[in-house]
């Protein structure tokens, strides 16, 4: 009797133990499901972590995260009614500034028509720069491949363009990714304050590589009439070529071999107006590490956090996607910061040569 008893106990614990095993086995897929499942949000829902490469560009995303629909742009247009714009729209004749956008085919619904919709209202001249011509939307054809190895000749092509057909019609030539948002009464009163006829171009004002040091294409950049007579004709007499796929650095260069002086957009307490990354990017101190590039491309001393901005903010960050290309963007988003000049009774005097 012992013996059997002693198999009948030896048969349950080894069925206990194959249970055992079995549970725990069940349970350990079931929790690496669970924990994949958690980690895969936790990623999807992390913000875009800028690498080491100081001219990454954004990827084409993938279309899940783009505004659907049409929005109402001006739904708030009645809490400006009484605001005095007087300044703004006397800017708006005086300092004419023609901006040309670079995107792509696979943008137009995804970015391009909320920049369309929104801040491209406030230029005097607003081009849609494209590698093929869309006649509904409408994108100017340049006759390139897409993809980033193709940003600089989109961007030749595309102030060439601008050369032969608008030349006349601004002062200033403002080139903007589809992923960008610019406040434009801003830009006028830091412009407004320069002759169009200088050679002088304006930007985020990187160091590295260009004596002068060169201005950031994810920021946006704008050039003077002369700045862009020179940079067409340089191309022409050789005295520049596509030397570069890196869109920003080889303009750069070549600013510099025509006598473009690289201007400084700065406010007048020092803070930056131009910015190349998405906003926590820059408001959010200690977000990027020190070992980051960017500290080091710099041409003057960068303002870790919020205080780095300027009042008179020119052109908020970059966005991914354009989730707040929208009024609020400026409006709600940075109340506490952003300010469209001219546009209320407390705006400071215009530069000296800018009160005619």
């Amino acid at each position: 009797m012992s013996e059997i008893h002693f198999r009948e106990m030896a048969s349950k614990s080894w069925l206990n133990f194959l249970t055992f095993l079995c549970g725990s086995a069940i349970g350990f897929v079931l929790c690496s499901q669970l924990f994949n499942i958690l980690l895969g949000e936790q990623v999807d829902t992390q913000p875009n972590i800028l690498h080491n490469d100081p001219h990454a560009r954004h990827s084409d995303d993938d279309g899940q995260n783009h505004l659907e629909g049409q929005m109402n742009f001006n739904a708030d247009a009645s809490q400006h009614k009484d605001e005095n714009t007087d300044i703004a729209e006397s800017l708006y004749q005086k300092v004419k500034i023609l901006c040309w956008v670079m995107t792509g085919p696979q943008n137009l619904e995804k970015k391009a028509k909320h920049v369309k919709a929104t801040w491209a209202q406030h230029c005097n001249k607003v081009l849609f720069m494209s590698s093929e011509e869309n006649k509904d939307f409408p994108t100017i054809g340049l006759k390139t491949r897409e993809g980033r190895d193709q940003l600089y000749w989109k961007t030749i092509k595309a102030f060439q363009y601008v050369h032969d057909h608008y030349l006349e019609d601004a002062d200033w030539f403002m080139k903007a990714d589809d992923d960008t948002y610019v406040i434009l009464d801003n830009l006028r009163w830091l412009l407004s304050k320069y002759s169009p006829e200088e050679p002088i171009y304006f930007g985020r004002r990187f160091k590295p590589y260009v004596k002068q040091g060169y201005m950031s294409g994810g920021a946006g950049y704008v050039l003077s009439k002369e700045a862009l007579k020179r940079f067409v004709v340089a191309f022409k007499t050789e005295k520049c070529t596509h030397s570069s796929s890196i869109e920003d650095l080889a303009l750069g260069r070549c600013m510099e071999i025509i006598n473009v002086e690289a201007g400084d957009s700065r406010d007048t307490t020092g803070k930056e107006t131009f910015h190349p990354f998405v906003p926590e990017h820059h408001l959010i101190k200690g977000y990027l590490p020190r070992t980051f590039w960017y500290w080091n491309y710099n041409y003057y001393p960068p303002v870790e956090g919020g205080r780095g901005f300027s009042s008179g903010l020119l052109l908020p960050p970059r966005t991914e996607l354009l989730h707040w290309a929208l009024p609020s963007f400026a409006v709600t988003s940075f109340s506490h910061r952003v300010w469209p000049w001219g546009r209320d009774l407390s705006s400071p005097l215009l530069p000296q040569h800018s009160r005619k």
